[in-house]
């Protein structure tokens, strides 16, 4: 139980910090970097999965709620664009594979498993199942969600001049105590139900489904309120960092050094996507970089909501990368092998 209260301090103090220096995003930056911080210095943290799960639903229904008729409509005209997310998965896998194995002599199903830009639960299972080092596959993925989330804020400040301080919803004193109580069945009823049928993403996508089919049918009017929008950044920033947890200088040296090689090809392969999406008016800038940035679906989520940007087009084409990696990647692992 320690180590749990241990953790809750040390991400409410890097939230304090963050809001002492007005950071952004101190509600989920905070957390992540406090974390980080205290793993490597050694010190043993632990998060609570169920109530980690739990408070991702809530982006679910904020994301859900955002679902109306004219926005669906619009959603047609994104092929273009959705089109070029297995494209851009399969240049990652061309790269990343060999990086891995040939330069960092990691084994194939680590090196295949590290490279797929999934979520890092699933490429655990499937990177484990494959024979793959869990320690490694963990560590690597929870570099780049670090590094990806991490740099986007400054990024969206610096080129577009993004308000990060926005408040990600309306005061929950401001919406009446059905919607909420309406959210909250959204949320536990999609994450329950997609969990039963084995949907991945169940704890994001069920509550998403069930909140767009009550914005579609008018019950539901409103976004979770801002207060919620930052417990659910809090916990996820939190899960993040704890990831760390245990981490060896030997990890540190080979491990981390290979995850943060392997963000900078990342970060480049985006860039020329974003370029290219960008350049053919495909796509308003900020949105194509919150689509393409292969960072956590969370977490991205969570940005999208804030600086205002178009949270359908962002949550489509990770749904799809998602849904392309965890599909495709026992496949392509036997290609790839072969």
């Amino acid at each position: 139980m320690i180590p749990i209260v241990i953790t809750f301090v040390i991400a409410g103090i890097g939230v304090a910090i963050f809001h002492a220096l007005a950071l952004p995003l101190p509600w989920l930056l905070g957390p992540i970097i406090a974390c980080l911080l205290a793993a490597l210095a050694g010190v043993r943290m632990r998060g609570i999965k169920p109530v980690n799960d739990g408070m991702r639903t809530i982006l679910g229904v904020a994301v859900g709620a955002t679902f109306t008729p004219p926005l669906l409509m619009s959603m047609i005209g994104m092929w273009p664009t959705l089109m070029l997310i297995p494209v851009m998965v399969l240049c990652i896998g061309l790269i990343g594979v060999p990086y891995f194995q040939r330069l960092w002599g990691f084994d194939f199903a680590t090196s295949y498993y590290s490279t797929m830009p999934g979520g890092l639960q699933d490429m655990l299972v499937f990177g484990e199942e494959a024979g793959g080092n869990p320690r490694s596959l963990s560590l690597i993925h929870a570099t780049r969600v670090l590094v990806i989330v991490v740099a986007l804020p400054f990024v969206l400040q610096g080129v577009w001049n993004a308000d990060l301080s926005n408040p990600p919803g309306a005061p929950a004193t401001s919406i009446a105590p059905a919607q909420l109580l309406l959210m909250v069945a959204c949320a536990l009823i999609g994450w329950q139900g997609a969990k039963a049928i084995g949907m991945f993403g169940a704890s994001i996508l069920g509550p998403l489904i069930v909140a767009a089919a009550c914005a579609l049918a008018g019950l539901l009017q409103h976004r979770p309120p801002a207060e919620a929008i930052w417990v659910a950044q809090f916990f996820i920033g939190m899960t993040v960092g704890v990831k760390y947890t245990g981490i060896t200088m030997a990890e540190v040296r080979r491990d981390l050094a290979a995850g943060l090689g392997f963000c900078v090809i990342l970060i480049l392969l985006t860039l020329i996507f974003v370029e290219a999406v960008y350049g053919l008016g495909l796509a308003p800038g900020m949105e194509a970089l919150l689509a393409f940035a292969p960072g956590g679906q969370a977490e991205l989520t969570v940005l999208a909501l804030i600086v205002g940007a178009d949270v359908a087009f962002v949550i489509a084409h990770h749904v799809l990368r998602i849904f392309v990696v965890i599909l495709g990647a026992p496949l392509f692992a036997r290609l790839f092998k072969g």
